[in-house]
């Protein structure tokens, strides 16, 4: 029993590392999406998505900070420093825009940027199933891969599609906020398209969303180029309706569970306020 136990850890163990470095990732558009298009009334989303982020962060802290120096080292210390730049002159750009009112700043559009580049990271985890496959090949007892490793890829594939799926609901009712309801439908079925790029240039070009900035001319001239093949436009077609659908379903789950909360919340307070003439009657103000 407690070899299987060992085994059970040691696999999980594996996983780690890269599952935390990948939720990190897909949660990113969420938490941008908080800012962006809209605070949750819920305080244990907004503080679970703030404390995920940390903890996904953390296993994969010393990955950021050598990556962020291999940045450095491949763009140059004059691309950072006109990087700071270029960031002090928006904000000082930022600090005169968000006088006038109706007017979204250049920090919103810069943070919008960056909620559409990292998105696809949410949806990427669905095709990290590859790598259980592999965990499975290994040669893993079956109780292993039934009691530990299949639970652990179910929750880490439901938390980052469900990053995803709540990061496109906060972009879909900022959409209604501002009266444009009816580019909703096609606001989704777009990131749908661009998300199921993004993943075939990650999981198969093995690009990421760093290569915006470190390494724009191949990434421009693959999507230019290597795009228009029929193995990639079948790979991406099929990946976008699996995103469509697993979206769709999910959306209806969320929803669900949201207005069964409020209306138990609603009967709640109500079935409070209705018994309040029974109570001792108190009048301070």
């Amino acid at each position: 029993m407690m070899g299987l136990i060992l085994e059970a850890l040691q696999a999980m163990g594996h996983n780690v590392r890269w599952m935390s470095w990948n939720l990190f990732l897909g949660l990113v558009p969420l938490g941008l999406s908080f800012w962006l298009f809209r605070k949750p009334r819920s305080r244990w989303l907004l503080w679970g998505t703030g404390i995920l982020l940390g903890a996904t962060f953390l296993p994969s802290m010393r990955h950021v900070l050598g990556y962020l120096k291999h940045i450095v080292q491949d763009v140059g210390k004059t691309y950072v420093l006109g990087a700071i730049v270029i960031t002090l002159a928006l904000m000082a750009v930022d600090i005169w825009v968000l006088r006038q009112r109706g007017v979204r700043s250049l920090r919103w559009w810069g943070g919008f940027f960056w909620f559409i580049a990292f998105l696809p990271n949410a949806p990427y985890v669905l095709t990290d199933i590859i790598h259980l496959i592999e965990q499975i090949k290994e040669g893993n007892s079956v109780w292993t891969v039934t009691l530990a490793l299949i639970p652990q890829y179910l929750a880490f594939m439901l938390i980052g599609f469900g990053a995803y799926v709540l990061s496109v609901m906060n972009l879909g009712y900022y959409l209604k906020q501002q009266g444009w309801s009816k580019f909703i439908l096609g606001t989704e079925i777009t990131i749908h398209a661009l998300s199921a790029i993004g993943i075939y240039l990650g999981r198969f070009i093995r690009f990421n969303t760093w290569d915006i900035l470190t390494n724009p001319d191949a990434l421009v001239n693959t999507v230019m180029n290597d795009l228009i093949g029929k193995r990639p436009v079948l790979v991406m077609a099929v990946t976008f309706v699996v995103i469509a659908v697993l979206y769709w379903l999910m959306k209806q789950v969320i929803l669900g569970i949201r207005q069964r909360f409020y209306s138990s919340k609603l009967q709640s307070d109500f079935s409070g306020e209705s018994a309040t003439p029974s109570d001792p009657i108190d009048l301070r103000f």
